[in-house]
């Protein structure tokens, strides 16, 4: 006997129900995820940017596929968490300085490509001076996937207010291991966190003994303020917090930074 019509009305709704279900988040939320974020610069004033991943001082070289702007965006909750650290930094003529926050999953794409090129070492010499390339992905500094790409991830350290200048790059100039002590790496207008940002080495492990007191005391500076208001570090980067509670913990989006 054939199914009446009724019937198969009921089927197609609870497979669509189901398609909807597991799918993941990003296939079908659209603008209406993408309207969970806002811009950074306009959330909070007052923080210091750098995002490094727009311009061609990073490990890669270049600028990186999905950046079209020098923007941070965060989820609304990751944004007004950090709101509440730069308040408490801005009372001791301190501010957040960020190098990156949400990153398209073609960025991180573009990092993949990147790693698996071995001939291309341009910034070796800065970035990742005692690892060998071909081992980025073993070492676990290169992933298919990042949990920037959900959008409450971001890199960033601490510099004095008035902000510092900070030295300039210009591709092809020297470069200096990012591990060395602050006056023989980059220039960076940071209070000294032990070794440079992005630094693929043991040195920038948040807890590592074998950086100064000094440089310990501000990794610690950073680590208990952002803890306060829900942020959990990377224990292999000190510049690396995720939100715990963030909003979207299994999406990965690919919108452009624009």
């Amino acid at each position: 006997m054939g199914m009446s019509v009724t019937g198969r009305q009921s089927l197609f709704i609870l497979a669509g129900l189901a398609l909807l279900i597991f799918l993941p988040l990003a296939a079908f939320a659209g603008d209406d995820a993408q309207n969970r974020f806002v811009d950074v610069r306009e959330h909070i004033p007052s923080v210091v940017m750098d995002i490094r991943y727009f311009g061609p001082h990073n490990f890669v070289g270049e600028r990186i596929d999905g950046y079209n702007a020098p923007k941070c965006l965060l989820t609304r909750e990751a944004a007004d968490a950090l709101k509440r650290v730069q308040e408490e930094l801005g009372k001791f003529s301190l501010s957040l300085k960020i190098y990156d926050c949400y990153r398209p999953q073609r960025a991180v794409s573009h990092f993949v490509r990147w790693a698996k090129d071995i001939g291309d070492t341009r910034t070796k010499k800065e970035f990742y001076p005692t690892v060998d390339k071909s081992s980025l992905f073993a070492e676990g500094y290169i992933a298919e996937k990042s949990g920037h790409s959900r959008g409450s991830t971001l890199d960033l350290t601490i510099v004095p207010v008035p902000v510092p200048e900070q030295e300039a790059y210009s591709p092809g100039q020297k470069l200096f291991a990012c591990f060395r002590p602050a006056s023989e790496r980059f220039r960076d207008n940071s209070i000294d966190m032990g070794t440079g940002f992005d630094c693929f080495h043991t040195l920038a492990h948040t807890a590592n003994t074998s950086v100064g007191t000094a440089q310990r005391g501000n990794r610690l500076l950073l680590k208990a303020l952002m803890e306060k208001q829900g942020f959990v570090n990377y224990d292999k980067e000190w510049w690396h917090y995720t939100l715990k509670d963030e909003p979207f913990p299994d999406t990965y989006f690919d919108f452009p930074i624009d």
